[in-house]
């Protein structure tokens, strides 16, 4: 038996619509057709997938075990039918990459360099995603790559260690501390942090709990509304401060300014792809990475 890739596609638009009828639209589809597609899934699979009520669908666990698998393969298959028009149609290699605020621009440009230098062919497309738009862009092969910080993997997606970031202090210009040039942990256990996730719900937010902890307080911390943008900016014109991994130093034309950490602490820099998929321009990002 093989799984027939319309029909997950079908499945996917009833369980993010929760009902058929907007799923129909959706896909362009008529209800009867669309409901007697889910129906013969269901006989191949040999169990139910929805329950329908008059409230609409309800995903059963079998049709969210399905649907996991549905997101890679039907990734899977749009990776397969991209490189081979690339291939017949003798375009260049394109990079997809994107990446989440927590890795900055200026950053990316950094790694990006010796590809570009190596390999003048490859062509960078760069997308700044929030997390949960970064992983459904690459389960549905949207982007050929993502660079983030603690972002736990979804299913299917490959999580590769690029190195550790060493991490810093942000201040804006008229902070008490902007005169030092260092600090340590401790010292700032009265002070409001800065983050862009929520505790919980975000890895990189935990890891910058954690390294409070660590030094032996418990963080007062508070969600920037200033979303999307560089973490080294966000502090200005406010009191708080922010964990960059921006240099020591004046930043954001005199606007901020960075303080070394004491003793140093380190933050990870992730990269995540689809698993199983064939792109030689993410393999010559990868192989040249350096920090």
């Amino acid at each position: 038996m093989r799984l027939d890739l319309n029909k997950l596609e079908h499945l996917v638009a009833v369980a993010e619509e929760g009902s058929l009828t907007r799923a129909a639209t959706r896909l362009h589809l008529s209800q009867q057709a669309l409901s007697a597609s889910i129906r013969v899934l269901e006989r191949e699979v040999g169990v139910p997938l929805l329950e329908r009520g008059s409230a609409g669908v309800t995903v059963l666990p079998a049709g969210a075990a399905l649907l996991e698998d549905a997101h890679v393969l039907n990734g899977m298959a749009r990776s397969a039918l991209r490189r081979a028009r690339r291939i017949g149609r003798g375009e260049s290699e394109t990079l997809r990459i994107g990446y989440t605020p927590a890795v900055t621009g200026d950053e990316l440009v950094t790694l990006l360099a010796p590809v570009t230098d190596a390999h003048p062919g490859i062509a960078p497309e760069a997308h700044q995603r929030y997390p949960s738009e970064l992983t459904a862009a690459l389960l549905a092969n949207d982007l050929d790559i993502g660079l983030c910080r603690a972002l736990t993997p979804a299913h299917g997606l490959t999580r590769t260690t690029l190195g550790h970031q060493r991490l810093h202090i942000a201040v804006a210009s008229d902070h008490p501390l902007a005169g030092r040039t260092a600090v340590t942990l401790p010292e700032l256990a009265d002070e409001s942090f800065m983050v862009w996730g929520t505790p919980g719900h975000s890895g990189y937010t935990d890891l910058l709990v954690d390294h409070c902890r660590h030094a032996g307080f418990e963080p007062r911390i508070e969600r920037t509304d200033r979303q999307g943008t560089p973490p080294v900016t966000a502090v200005i014109g406010t009191h708080r401060i922010a964990f960059v991994t921006t240099a020591p130093g004046p930043a954001a034309g005199g606007k901020a300014h960075i303080l070394a950490l004491e003793p140093p602490v380190y933050a990870p820099l992730h990269a995540l792809y689809l698993a199983h998929t064939t792109c030689p321009s993410r393999d010559t990002f990868l192989s040249h990475v350096t920090l």
